[in-house]
């Protein structure tokens, strides 16, 4: 065990040492790191979680157990853990756990750590932690860190360019990239080397696949596992449902495609988005939108005949609006009208619509303009809400009708 925890301390090191981008959040690392409550960050797989693990505690002492450590996990005593953790980091005031969800019983075993008095770091890549393990073992005891793949903003940041403040000779670069980002995502990975984005994320999606998925649920069927994964994928942005889908990929039963479902959104691949309605029973009933973590997901595993940008940049829109703090369960929604016109996103904060947006990547023809414009104006009247945006690829001004002021935005702005 102590040879374990030593060759761990040495890939500490080394991940201590490399250069990193500086995440924008809004988490206050001093602040967190005072708290005695435990950190979790969480999110998906290689979307830096150990990194911004490893960056709040750059400068402090603290021990690192990973537990993406087939080594570890066989040999698993937590009693001689605890000792090896003094010897080979005494004095240490933090302990980072990463990738905790992989040991058998975690959750008891980080409470009773808690209670002992240790000041936690945890990383996870699994939504099950929230929706189960921290919410009942460890309610009241933890804070919130989610990580996401690189915003716009991260990405340009990433390209030495500032995206609020381009001036004319940095136009085109700008365009570039923003296209680029579109349609490759953000997985910080392959930033830096765009060549690679389609292998590498075609490998990393099998991967949680069968790992995070399969592996952790015992899926025996692991072809029909497979193939709603790729059907969601290629139909992102799209309203599904599960007896839609039982009947479209022939499965055995609704519930399994359900169970599927569920186990597809634990490590943060797909999110669904609930329609609104006021009526919760009405509400759970209606088809749900289908969005993925990362655009470059779409790209290197959808199965498309045609290119969609509008998609792509709804989907961009989308996992930005999660990156904001906004809940599939609580606070955002998609709206369809009496008439059939739909809006893309319901922003509601408490018991009050705050923002309906839509999104269009190209609103330059007068019909496509009209048939947006129609659409948010006549759910702003059903949803009593006036605060509404388009979000487009580069168009920028404001259109007023029917009473209504509608803001249009590039995406770069929004």
């Amino acid at each position: 065990m102590k040879t374990i925890i030593l060759n761990q301390r040495k890939e500490r090191d080394e991940l201590v040492s490399r250069p990193y981008l500086m995440r924008r959040n809004n988490q206050n690392v001093d602040l967190l790191l005072n708290s005695h409550l435990i950190k979790l960050i969480t999110g998906p797989r290689r979307v830096g979680k150990s990194t911004q693990a490893l960056l709040m505690l750059r400068d402090k002492n603290f021990a690192y157990l990973n537990f993406d450590n087939h080594s570890l996990l066989d040999a698993w005593d937590a009693d001689l853990v605890m000792r090896m953790l003094d010897e080979v980091y005494p004095g240490y005031e933090y302990i980072l756990l990463d990738e905790v969800q992989n040991l058998d019983a975690w959750d008891l075993w980080v409470s009773e750590l808690y209670r002992r008095g240790k000041n936690l770091v945890i990383t996870g890549s699994n939504a099950r932690m929230l929706s189960s393990e921290m919410a009942t073992v460890l309610t009241g005891k933890y804070l919130q860190v989610e990580m996401l793949p690189f915003s716009l903003e991260e990405f340009f940041d990433w390209n030495k360019l500032d995206l609020h403040s381009v001036n004319a000779e940095q136009q085109t670069d700008a365009y570039v990239l923003m296209d680029d980002y579109l349609r490759n995502g953000g997985y910080p990975e392959v930033v830096a080397s765009r060549q690679l984005t389609r292998s590498y994320l075609d490998t990393l999606f099998d991967s949680i696949i069968w790992k995070d998925v399969a592996k952790r649920h015992n899926v025996r069927n692991i072809t029909d596992l497979n193939n709603l994964a790729i059907y969601l994928v290629s139909n992102f942005c799209n309203p599904i449902s599960a007896n839609e889908l039982t009947t479209e990929l022939g499965f055995s039963s609704v519930n399994t495609t359900k169970k599927y479902m569920d186990y597809l959104h634990e490590p943060f691949i797909f999110y669904y988005l609930s329609r609104y309605n006021n009526k919760l029973k009405q509400m759970k009933k209606a088809p749900r939108k289908v969005y993925v973590v990362d655009n470059g997901f779409v790209t290197s595993k959808a199965f498309s005949l045609s290119e969609n940008l509008g998609r792509l940049l709804e989907n961009q829109v989308f996992i930005e609006l999660i990156r904001r703090g906004y809940d599939v369960e609580k606070t955002m929604f998609y709206y369809r009208s009496r008439n059939d016109k739909e809006v893309d996103f319901v922003l509601r904060k408490e018991t009050q619509i705050e923002r309906l947006v839509q999104v269009c990547y190209d609103m330059s023809s007068p019909k496509t303009g009209k048939r947006e414009v129609d659409s948010i104006i006549e759910c702003a009247g059903e949803l009593k809400c006036s605060n509404l945006v388009i979000v487009t690829n580069n168009d920028k001004r404001t259109i007023e009708k029917d009473g209504y002021r509608i803001e249009v935005v590039p995406i770069s702005e929004f």
